[in-house]
C-alpha cells in the first residue's frame, strides 16, 4: 500500500547524473552515525564516487529516491563477492532524514529482493552495524535472520551485523 507521503518520493534507477548526489548522501548518513572509512564502512570502497558504473555490472541493480527533484536516498543489490553464484547482497542503503520513516526502506529493499530473484538467485546477504537500530528491525520485518560471521569478500571490516535470507 503507498501513502500520501511516499507519493512524494520518486524511485527510478540509477543514472551516471546521479553519481555526485549519491556519494553526498552515504557520505552525510556515514558522518551522521560515525561510519567512518577508517573503519572500513561504505565510505571507504574505492567505487562511492561511481555507483552507476557499478551497478551496471552483469546482475546488479540500483534504485533512487528523490524528492523535490533532490536524491535523498538509494539501495541496491549486486551478487555478493567471493560466494556461490545464488548469493546476492543486498547494498547501500541510505537515506537522508527526510527519506525515514515513510516506508522507502522496505520498498527499497523489497524491489531489490524481487529483482534479485528474477535473476535467478535464492538467497540475499547484508551486512550493517548495530548503530542503525531502524535498518536491523527493518532487515528482521523483512525475513533476514542472523549469521555468526561475515561471507564474502565484501572490505567492509567494521560491519558485525550478518544476516541472509531465502528468496
Amino acid at each position: 500500500m503507498t501513502t500520501a507521503t511516499q507519493l512524494e518520493f520518486q524511485v527510478r534507477p540509477i543514472t551516471p547524473a546521479d553519481n555526485p548526489h549519491l556519494a553526498r548522501v552515504i557520505r552525510e548518513v556515514s558522518a551522521e552515525f560515525g561510519l567512518t572509512a577508517d573503519k572500513g564502512f561504505t565510505v571507504s570502497d574505492p567505487n562511492l564516487d561511481r555507483l552507476f558504473e557499478l551497478y551496471s555490472a552483469d546482475r546488479s541493480a540500483y534504485w533512487v529516491i528523490e524528492h523535490q527533484g533532490q536524491v535523498v536516498g538509494g539501495g541496491g543489490v549486486a551478487p555478493l563477492s567471493c560466494a556461490a553464484d545464488d548469493i546476492c547482497e543486498l547494498q547501500k542503503m541510505y537515506f537522508l532524514p527526510q527519506a525515514r520513516g515513510a516506508g522507502l526502506g522496505r520498498e527499497m529493499a523489497l524491489r531489490a529482493l524481487e529483482h534479485a530473484r528474477s535473476l535467478g538467485f535464492r538467497r540475499c546477504y547484508l551486512e550493517t552495524t548495530g548503530t542503525l537500530l531502524s535498518a536491523v528491525k527493518l532487515y528482521h520485518a523483512l525475513g533476514f535472520t542472523l549469521l555468526d560471521g561475515p561471507m564474502g569478500c565484501t572490505g567492509h571490516n567494521d560491519c558485525e551485523v550478518w544476516m541472509i535470507r531465502d528468496l
